[in-house]
């Protein structure tokens, strides 16, 4: 039975997440993969994956999908609360705080130049994580076509992400129909 000291380490896992990752959702992953995976071992990779994929294909933020699940998984409903508010609770707060502060200062040249300077470190940190969870995911050189090809058909070709995620979902429900056929020839 799980006892108010698992609660808490799952909160402050995901408050710690939430109050020191900058750059969003996506910028958290690889530091969520990282505590849930390899530190805590809570889940292995392919759960996290999989998990990544539903938590990526449902509405909402990914970052607190992925706490709903991880924390789900880990302590059931009242898990997933905790996970849930360890990783908005450093968001609303640091947002909190900066409508308070920004009102004062958002005309000053400084800051703008810092938020501009932030930008490039906030892609950086979004795209090197991402090809770590690549080669997670399986993608390689023969198969890198596929997120090149998703990516630039959202960006040039105005294509809807939902589209691409229901056709891709009835291409794996069709690939997985034609190997059970195969399999039973």
């Amino acid at each position: 039975m799980p006892n108010i000291r698992n609660y808490g380490e799952l909160f402050l896992v995901f408050f710690k997440i939430g109050a020191f990752t900058f750059g969003g959702g996506y910028a958290m992953i690889p530091l969520i993969r990282n505590e849930v995976v390899k530190k805590k071992r809570w889940l292995n990779d392919n759960e996290f994956m999989d998990m990544l994929a539903i938590a990526q294909s449902i509405p909402g933020p990914i970052a607190l999908n992925t706490a709903l699940f991880v924390g789900n998984k880990r302590l059931g409903f009242k898990g997933s609360l905790f996970s849930a508010a360890g990783i908005i609770l450093p968001s609303f707060i640091i947002i909190l705080l900066i409508a308070i502060l920004f009102s004062q200062f958002s005309d000053n040249p400084i800051v703008e130049r810092i938020f501009k300077g932030i930008r490039p470190a906030v892609v950086a940190l979004i795209a090197a994580p991402l090809l770590g969870l690549g080669r997670s995911a399986g993608v390689n050189r023969r198969n890198l076509w596929i997120p090149v090809a998703v990516a630039l058909a959202v960006w040039l070709l105005k294509i809807s992400p939902v589209w691409i995620i229901l056709a891709a979902i009835l291409m794996g429900v069709s690939h997985l129909i034609y190997l059970k056929k195969v399999m039973k020839k």
